[in-house]
């Protein structure tokens, strides 16, 4: 039996992400392994929507077999015919590294086997930054974003990398419009208690926030509650706290609380979660079997405006 916390609510391309992105050139994305369905369906819908350049790399006859089923002419297109999922890997990241291509795409791949190549010191894309995964996630009915970092690369992230996740958050919700990003840090808790060490790098992380990273309002730590609920605010007499009940966005303490939070927005909420992956040279689109037409294109869209390139 189908569980009743389960939306039935079709995931739906916010728009607004869309006409922002248009505002921008369309980058080249340079998509691995793209010869399989879904990766060319999201290639095909990106391109019509005029939001991304596909660069093809992998199986030649793979890429045009899926091109001719969609009906698609990919003549005009740069296509790089490699042998497998490594060479496929590296051939797309050097591609990138070289500045052949603006955005990093994963198309028929293993993960582990795409981000070893893009890790990788001969790809040219590390800039000593640390690599930090974002989530863009609406509601099918819209209204504003939250944004989740990080639920997908970094599995238990110290405080250094959760920094560069409030910068990195920061930025991106700037180019998107958000001049003032409220941004909270999750616990289970919004006392810093030492049996509760998220807590305690909660309340670090705000700190430092406040003193290093203008522009921001800042909260931690923060339980989910106090994160979303302008109503627990209230209850909780927290209605003083500049983020409590209306944040922008939500950092994580590791992997497991970001991906099952990410997932509970989309499973539960049928929220469309558009994801990128930053502090490379070039935006990296990590995307998943698991995720339908409407997150594929709005993560194109998410790094179509992280490049901003000019029209």
């Amino acid at each position: 039996m189908t569980s009743p916390f389960l939306s039935t609510r079709e995931a739906v391309v916010p728009q607004e992400l869309i006409d922002r992105a248009k505002q921008f050139g369309a980058p080249r994305v340079a998509i691995t392994r793209a010869g399989a369905p879904l990766p060319m369906e999201a290639a095909e819908d990106a391109t019509k929507a005029g939001i991304m350049v596909p660069v093809f790399v992998g199986e030649a006859d793979m890429i045009r077999a899926e091109a001719d089923k969609l009906d698609w002419d990919i003549t005009g297109y740069a296509l790089h015919d490699t042998t497998g999922e490594e060479e496929a890997g590296r051939t797309a990241a050097a591609l990138c590294g070289a500045g052949e291509a603006d955005v990093l795409m994963k198309g028929q791949l293993h993960t582990d086997v795409f981000m070893k190549s893009a890790v990788s010191r001969d790809a040219g894309l590390r800039t000593g930054q640390r690599f930090v995964h974002i989530f863009h996630i609406t509601h099918p009915d819209g209204g504003r974003p939250v944004l989740i970092s990080d639920a997908a690369v970094n599995v238990a992230p110290d405080l250094a990398t959760r920094q560069s996740s409030i910068v990195e958050v920061k930025d991106l919700l700037n180019r998107l419009g958000n001049d003032r990003p409220k941004i909270a840090i999750l616990s289970a808790t919004e006392s810093a208690i030492p049996s509760v060490p998220s807590s305690m790098d909660g309340q670090a992380l705000a700190d430092w926030a406040r003193q290093n990273v203008e522009g921001i309002d800042v909260s931690g730590p923060l339980a989910f509650d106090l994160i979303m609920s302008p109503k627990a605010v209230a209850t909780k007499k927290l209605t003083d706290d500049p983020v409590a009940g209306q944040a922008d966005a939500i950092i994580v303490p590791d992997i497991v609380s970001g991906n099952a939070l990410f997932k509970a927005f989309v499973y539960l909420t049928g929220g469309c979660a558009a994801g990128v992956v930053t502090g490379a040279k070039v935006p990296i689109l990590l995307t998943s079997r698991a995720d339908p037409p409407a997150a594929r294109i709005a993560s194109a869209a998410l790094a179509s405006i992280k490049c901003g390139l000019p029209k």
